[in-house]
C-alpha cells in the first residue's frame, strides 16, 4: 500500500487543497484528509477521515494522467492498432482487454503498484457456480444469475480473437483472467464523460460503499419466534393470518431524501483534468469516509459489486404477478414490487386497486387510483388479502424456510470463524443442502473442516453464504408484507 501511495503521489494524486505546495515531494499522496484504514464490520479496507471533514469538502484529486482508461492503455500504438481491427466490442469489452494488456506487461506497466493492490477474487453474480446459484432460490433471481455468467462467457468469447493478436500469454487467455479483469471494471470502475466504459480510478476506488440512509428496521427477535409459528402453520394448513398481527410491529419510515446524494460524492472536473471526491457529509477525525455509487437494489448490488445490504431502503421485492394485473396500468414491471418495510410500491396498489374493480366501473374510478386514492373498504380487503396469501404462498413453496436460512447461516458463520469440523449430529434439518455444496467440490461433508478447506472452496463458501443472506432478506421481505396487509385490514374492518 505504501508503495501505490508514494506512485500515487509521484503521479500528482493528492488529499490536500489545490492551491497547497509541498516544500519537497511528498511521500504518500494521503494524509492531509485521508488515511487508508481497516474497517472489520463495514466494507474492510477502507478511507478514514485524517481530520474532521466538512460537507462538500474536496477530499482527493486524481488526475487523468493516473486513471486506467481504454484511451490511456490505447496510447500503444500495437495495442491500439489491434484494437481498431474489431470495431464490434463493445467500450467495456475493450476496457477489459486494456486492463488484462497491462496485466501483462508487469513491471512495465505504468500502473503496475496499482495493479498489485486489486482484489485477486470477487463475488459478483458472474463468479457464482452453479450450486451457488441454485441456493440463491428464487426462480427468477437464478435466470439473472445465470444471464451474468452466460454474458461473461459470451464477452470473453467474442474478445478472444483480439486477445490472440496481442500476443496475450495462455495464462490471460483464460475464461477465469477474463472472469477477474470483468469483475474489476464492473465494480471499480467510474463515470467519465468521454467513455461509456468508466475509468478505473487508483486511490479513488478505495472508498467503500455509502449505505444510503437506513429507512426501516430489520425483524427483531421475537418476530422471529412467531414467525416460525407462522411458517410451521403453513405446512400444517392452519390459516395464515393465525399469530400474524403481533408478529413484527410496524415500522416507521424516515422521510428521506436518497435522490439528492446520488453520484453527488465525485465526478469527472474537466477545468482540473482530475477526477475529484468530496465529502458527501461532515466526517469526524477517524471516522470512514463513504462515497455513493447510486440506488441499487440489493440484487443490483450482488451482481455488480459482489455484496448487498443487509438493511437496503432501496431493495425490491419482486413478486410473480398475472398478466391480468399488470395490464391494468401503464407502469412498467420493475415498478411493481414489495418495498423493504413490507408495503406495496405505488405501481403495484394501483394496479391492484384497479384489477379488484369490475371491467365496468374502472374507468370511472381511475383518477382516485392514480392519485394514491383507495377506492373502497371492499376492494382494499380483496386487495390485501390477495396479497397476503400471494406473498405466503410464495413463502411457502421455497425450499427453506427464514428460520432454517437463519440456523444455517449461524452454522456457516461458526465454521468459518472457528474453523472445525461440521457436527453432523447438530445439523440433521441442513445435512441435504451442506452435502450438496462440498460433493459438488469433491469433498465429504463428515470430513470437512474450514482451515483444510482449498483456497476455491472457501471463496465458493463465501459466494454461498452470500446467496443464503440474499434469499434470507427477500423473504424477510415477504413475509414483513403478510404482516403489513394484515395490519391495514384489521384497521379497516
Amino acid at each position: 500500500m505504501e508503495a501505490l501511495l508514494r506512485w500515487g503521489a509521484e503521479l500528482g494524486i493528492s488529499d490536500s487543497p489545490p492551491s497547497s505546495t509541498p516544500r519537497s515531494p511528498p511521500s504518500s499522496c494521503l494524509g492531509h484528509s485521508l488515511v487508508v484504514s481497516h474497517f472489520p464490520q463495514a466494507g474492510g479496507r477502507g478511507l478514514a477521515a485524517a481530520r474532521d471533514l466538512r460537507k462538500g469538502e474536496l477530499v482527493l484529486r486524481v488526475p487523468r494522467a493516473a486513471l486506467l482508461t481504454s484511451d490511456s492503455v490505447l496510447g500503444d500504438e500495437k495495442i491500439a492498432s489491434c484494437v481498431s481491427k474489431h470495431p464490434s466490442l463493445s467500450s467495456t469489452q475493450v476496457l477489459i482487454v486494456c486492463l488484462l494488456a497491462e496485466v501483462g506487461k508487469g513491471k512495465t506497466s505504468k500502473w503496475y503498484p496499482y495493479l498489485l493492490q486489486l482484489p485477486q477474487d470477487y463475488n459478483i453474480l458472474a463468479n457464482f457456480t452453479n450450486i451457488e446459484i441454485e441456493s440463491l432460490q428464487v426462480e427468477d433471481v437464478i435466470w439473472v444469475a445465470e444471464k451474468a455468467v452466460h454474458r461473461a462467457k459470451s464477452d470473453w468469447e467474442e474478445a478472444i480473437p483480439l486477445m490472440k493478436e496481442m500476443d496475450f500469454n495462455p495464462q490471460l487467455l483464460k475464461f477465469k483472467s477474463w472472469l477477474w479483469a470483468s469483475a474489476t471494471v464492473s465494480s471499480r470502475t467510474l463515470h467519465i464523460p468521454w467513455d461509456n466504459a468508466g475509468c478505473l480510478c487508483p486511490v479513488g476506488d478505495l472508498f467503500n460503499y455509502a449505505a444510503p440512509h437506513v429507512m426501516y428496521e430489520d425483524i427483531n427477535e421475537s418476530s422471529l419466534v412467531e414467525l416460525e409459528l407462522i411458517e410451521e402453520s403453513y405446512n400444517s394448513n392452519t390459516s395464515y393470518f393465525e399469530d400474524c398481527k403481533h408478529a413484527t410491529k410496524k415500522l416507521d419510515a424516515e422521510e428521506t431524501d436518497n435522490s439528492s446524494q446520488r453520484l453527488t460524492d465525485g465526478g469527472y472536473d474537466e477545468d482540473t483534468a482530475s477526477y475529484c471526491f468530496y465529502a458527501r457529509k461532515g466526517y469526524r477525525k477517524g471516522e470512514q469516509v463513504l462515497l455513493g455509487y447510486g440506488t441499487y437494489t440489493n440484487l443490483d448490488l450482488l451482481e455488480h459489486y459482489g455484496f448487498f445490504l443487509s438493511d437496503n431502503p432501496n431493495e425490491k421485492a419482486f413478486i410473480q404477478l398475472d398478466t391480468d394485473i399488470c395490464s391494468m396500468s401503464t407502469w412498467p414491471g420493475e415498478s411493481m414490487y414489495i418495498q423493504p418495510d413490507g408495503s406495496p410500491s405505488f405501481a403495484l396498489l394501483c394496479a391492484l386497486r384497479l384489477w379488484a374493480t369490475p371491467a365496468n366501473k374502472r374507468r370511472s374510478v381511475g383518477h382516485l387510483v392514480h392519485s394514491g386514492s383507495s377506492i373502497s373498504v371492499e376492494n382494499e380487503l380483496v386487495i390485501m388479502n390477495w396479497l397476503a396469501k400471494k406473498c405466503f404462498g410464495i413463502l411457502g413453496r421455497l425450499p427453506t424456510t427464514i428460520k432454517a436460512d437463519n440456523k444455517l447461516l449461524t452454522i456457516l458463520d461458526t465454521f468459518k470463524s472457528h474453523a472445525t469440523c461440521i457436527n453432523l449430529a447438530d445439523l440433521l434439518s441442513h445435512k441435504e443442502e451442506l452435502g450438496r455444496f462440498f460433493q459438488a467440490h469433491g469433498l465429504q461433508l463428515e470430513a470437512v473442516s474450514h482451515s483444510e478447506l482449498p483456497i476455491r472452496v472457501q471463496k465458493s463458501l463465501e459466494r454461498w453464504i452470500l446467496a443464503v443472506e440474499w434469499r434470507c432478506n427477500y423473504k424477510k421481505t415477504l413475509f414483513k408484507c403478510v404482516c403489513y396487509c394484515k395490519d391495514v385490514i384489521d384497521k379497516i374492518s
